[in-house]
């Protein structure tokens, strides 16, 4: 659906999105609710579009500025402008469809919320800055039981991020991931881990250390399978001991050649 609108824009307001990066916004939808077309936008003043958004319940972030871009934009629109009629039938269809999608979607979490609230060890994954409730049910119900697990390695196995090298007699070729196991539970250690260099310190710390450290220092890509590693540690010992995230509690500060990471960040024991 977020493609079709996107489809929609290219086609007859592809200035839309210079104005408003994400059309997915609150102040976007009301003006493609309101004022879809860029000769819709040109029969509205700066006034009555501001006017829109503040009925609309948006009171921060956009105002007269704004207002003023989309105007500049709608009158020098390359859109097509034929067929604008069947045009705005098309979007109002689209939104509705999508307005219909995020509502049931927001139901069915709330519904994730609840089943996940009764797993004991649920809460204690997300008490990880940067782990949420989808996250969380994710791993939940790629890993299963945690009791049927002993070590973390089982889950880095199921996940197929152990390593394996190719190698024929002499020859020792280059270490990868074998790939194998649930390539969702994969998938979604990739998608978590991202986000958590950007805003959690400790991975962000470590991140940085890997991939600066003075002895083989690792690529990107390397660090971050590196970092979902640490993640499916952090989470076993966390959802096993029923404890919660405490970045007090870890092994110690890591010294590699003088290099001293910021904010003592620290590995967890498992």
């Amino acid at each position: 659906m977020q493609g079709r609108v996107h489809n929609w824009l290219d086609r007859f307001f592809p200035e839309f999105t210079s104005v408003f990066k994400d059309w997915e916004g609150q102040a976007a939808l009301v003006c493609l609710h309101a004022f879809p077309l860029p000769e819709d936008v040109g029969s509205e003043t700066e006034a009555e579009i501001v006017r829109a958004w503040r009925d609309g319940g948006i009171s921060r972030g956009v105002g007269v500025s704004r207002a003023r871009q989309l105007l500049s934009a709608a009158s020098t629109s390359i859109g097509i402008t034929e067929g604008l009629q069947m045009a705005r039938r098309e979007l109002q269809i689209l939104l509705g469809q999508y307005d219909l999608l995020h509502e049931q979607l927001e139901q069915l979490l709330a519904e994730i919320e609840q089943l996940v609230r009764q797993i004991p060890g649920a809460s204690q994954l997300m008490s990880v800055p940067g782990i949420g409730l989808v996250t969380a049910a994710g791993f939940i119900a790629e890993v299963g039981d945690i009791s049927s697990y002993e070590h973390p390695r089982q889950i880095q196995k199921l996940a197929g991020l152990n390593l394996k090298e190719n190698s024929s007699g002499s020859h020792n070729g280059r270490k990868q991931i074998t790939k194998r196991g649930r390539p969702k539970l994969r998938a979604l250690l990739f998608r978590c881990v991202i986000p958590l260099i950007a805003k959690n310190a400790e991975f962000q710390s470590l991140h940085r250390y890997y991939t600066q450290r003075s002895e083989n220092p690792l690529k990107k890509v390397q660090s971050i399978v590196a970092l979902c590693c640490k993640l499916i540690r952090i989470m076993f010992v966390l959802w096993k001991r029923k404890v919660p995230y405490d970045p007090i509690q870890m092994l110690g500060p890591i010294h590699q050649n003088g290099y001293r990471m910021p904010l003592e960040s620290l590995i967890y024991a498992t």
